[in-house]
């Protein structure tokens, strides 16, 4: 194999590795703004509930109105 060929065939494995690569990296960034939006969703989740819960809490605080008392037989 003459230097030639040899180089020839080194440009062609890198350029096979570099599209493997690009690949991979564009997969990777897939699957990050997959996980971001999720991780959005669920930061929106978790501000929703904790306003119900901060609502549910102060509901309880507050001093319930007087019940009649039930009536007697």
């Amino acid at each position: 194999m003459t230097d030639r060929e040899r180089l020839t065939q080194q440009i062609d494995e890198l350029e096979i590795r570099v599209a493997h690569q690009d690949r991979t990296l564009e997969e990777l960034n897939e699957a990050f703004a997959a996980q971001w939006r999720t991780i959005d969703e669920l930061m929106r989740k978790l501000s929703a509930l904790e306003s119900r819960l901060h609502s549910v809490e102060q509901s309880a605080d507050a001093p319930s109105p007087a019940e009649p008392p039930p009536p007697h037989y």
